[in-house]
């Protein structure tokens, strides 16, 4: 059964006019969804579900998503959505 979200049009766009597009690396230009261009998902840190990788300096560690192309994929919409009372939560704090 597919969720309802599915084949939606606000659950996935292409922005192929974008200066940066695609900006990461390896991504598939056909299916990658810019929906997510900055990743909700980013102030959950470690637990965020992607691959972040993490960069040691000097007055702490930064998050890289550079790698990382969780938030693009059309499959993880809901999955990213569901999270969004957690993030909130977090932002309240």
């Amino acid at each position: 059964m597919s969720e309802p979200w599915e084949g939606k049009h606000y659950s996935f766009f292409t922005n192929r006019a974008c200066e940066f597009f695609p900006c990461h690396k390896g991504a598939d230009p056909e299916s990658f969804n810019c929906l997510f261009c900055y990743c909700p998902l980013y102030p959950l840190g470690e637990a965020c579900g992607g691959n972040p990788s993490w960069i040691d300096t000097e007055t702490g560690r930064i998050k890289d998503c550079s790698g990382c192309l969780y938030p693009h994929k059309k499959e993880n919409y809901g999955r990213i959505t569901a999270r969004f009372s957690e993030i909130a939560a977090l932002m309240s704090r």
